[in-house]
């Protein structure tokens, strides 16, 4: 039997075993030709509570196991990752539209993710503190307890794991709500990765479910930490909630990512990083490049090669041809994209390349002269859009790609790189590349963005994971009781 034989998860959850849920059944749509891939289970109020109280009694013994068992288990799930990466691969590809490198990315990063995780339960976890009293006094990382885990449809096996792993390495139970979409890359591939690797039962659960559901896992009385990846508007709602409930929330939200090209660049590069930068996995990253900013002097040959390559790029079903975009992952999604490419040319931008599509198929599109105010511009896109505005100074290029309320990551393209180094200090924003695109994620980095694009660094490296999912203690420890005048 494979590791994902559908006879394992068939209209089920992975909660205490493989179960039915009380929320009934939903088929998994193939976004490249219609087709349902499988059915799979999906959970309501009652399943979510369900399990995290099952998760809350299994986490005590979870962390109370010697940290090399736990170590080990991750160190398991990697190596288990890169097993079985073909067989999950080919799910990223079906249920995300992906191309095959786009996958295969995926797959490494999830390996590297249990690898770097793996480390964190023999990591220094605390401090010797004086005390003008003769004591030992520390302060002290504990687990959470029972994390939550909210994660969407265009990555979905890296923004699951990346929460994921640190969470049980570090002693946590975790529950996680993959998107109804890509249940199987997002969720139970790392559900049955992990039961290979010899995690207890009760310790990690998923269970696909739709907005309820994650309503119900961020009000759940057992989870302490909620770790949300989505889109900004969905993100304020879970940071309402999980306000309302004093719990800790990590959200990691949109992005409307600047791509900086100075006078000086080599265009040819700076051609197939920007391409890149828009056109990976058709837009669909909250990294993407959806701003071009370019030098004025370059401005006109930069969007007619943009254009060229753009018309070049083949489109079509990535699991039976080689192409370099797939389809959206559904209709809602296209017509967003659509709209916005139509109400930019409607307002005076000028349509280089792409704005059609064939069924979920949308062709890789370039916008010229676009202002501030253009739709495509100003809102993040989700799509393969690429619009492009001029500036003459540093000035301006500082001021436009600041003026946003995203803050997620920017790029600036130049021969100079001191000169991009002291443009990116006046420009906001969680991640930063000299002389690369936008798009980037390796497991032992922080990853997060500032303003509308989340709370910040709560992803990757040592550090950040600690610090997102363990709570502080102090801890007082003397060999006689205190006498106190009372």
């Amino acid at each position: 039997m494979s590791l994902l034989d559908p006879s394992i998860w068939t209209s089920s959850v992975s909660s205490g075993g493989w179960n039915q849920p009380s929320g009934g059944d939903l088929p998994v749509i193939e976004p490249a030709t219609g087709k349902e891939l499988g059915r799979v289970g999906i959970a309501n109020a009652a399943d979510i509570a369900q399990a995290g109280a099952a998760a809350s009694k299994a986490q005590v013994e979870w962390a109370r196991l010697p940290f090399e068992e736990r170590a080990a288990v991750l160190r398991r799930a990697g190596l288990l990752f890169e097993q079985h990466a073909a067989e999950i691969e080919g799910w990223i590809v079906r249920e995300t539209g992906a191309i095959p490198p786009k996958a295969a990315l995926e797959t490494h990063i999830a390996a590297n993710e249990c690898f770097e995780a793996s480390a964190l339960p023999s990591h220094s976890l605390g401090d010797i503190l004086p005390s003008p009293t003769r004591r030992l006094s520390l302060a002290r990382r504990v687990p959470a307890g029972v994390v939550g885990v909210i994660s969407p449809f265009n990555f979905p096996l890296i923004l699951s794991i990346r929460s994921v792993a640190p969470a049980l390495a570090l002693g946590n139970a975790v529950v996680l709500k993959p998107d109804v979409r890509t249940p199987i890359s997002g969720g139970f591939s790392i559900a049955r990765i992990f039961e290979e690797a010899g995690l207890p039962e009760g310790v990690l659960h998923v269970l696909p479910g739709g907005a309820d559901a994650g309503a119900a896992l961020v009000a759940d009385p057992h989870t302490r930490v909620i770790s949300f990846t989505g889109s900004t508007a969905a993100g304020r709602k879970v940071g309402e909630a999980a306000g309302r409930h004093l719990k800790r929330v990590h959200l990691e939200l949109g992005g409307n990512n600047a791509l900086v090209v100075l006078d000086d660049a080599d265009l040819d590069r700076a051609l197939s990083a920007a391409a890149f930068g828009s056109f990976m996995h058709q837009g669909q990253i909250c990294m993407t490049t959806g701003r071009h900013l370019v030098h004025e002097s370059i401005a006109d040959e930069y969007v007619a090669r943009l254009a060229e390559k753009a018309d070049h790029l083949p489109v079509g079903d990535p699991a039976t041809s080689r192409v370099a975009l797939g389809p959206l992952i559904d209709a809602g999604q296209r017509d967003r994209v659509h709209a916005l490419v139509t109400a930019s040319v409607e307002s005076g931008a000028r349509l280089a390349a792409g704005g059609t599509y064939e069924g979920l198929f949308y062709r890789p599109t370039v916008l010229d002269r676009v202002t501030v105010d253009t739709p495509a511009y100003a809102e993040e896109v989700f799509g393969p859009v690429a619009p492009v505005a001029r500036f003459s100074t540093l000035d301006e290029a500082a001021e436009l790609a600041a003026a946003s309320s995203y803050g997620l990551s920017l790029g600036i393209l130049t021969r100079d790189v001191m000169k991009g180094m002291e443009l990116a200090e006046r420009i906001p924003s969680g991640i930063v590349h000299i002389n690369d695109q936008t798009v980037g994620d390796e497991a032992h980095a922080p990853f997060g963005g500032v303003r509308d694009s989340g709370t910040g660094s709560r992803f990757g490296g040592a550090a950040a994971n600690v610090e997102a999912f363990t709570e502080g203690q102090w801890l007082t420890v003397q060999g006689e009781i205190t006498q106190y005048p009372f």
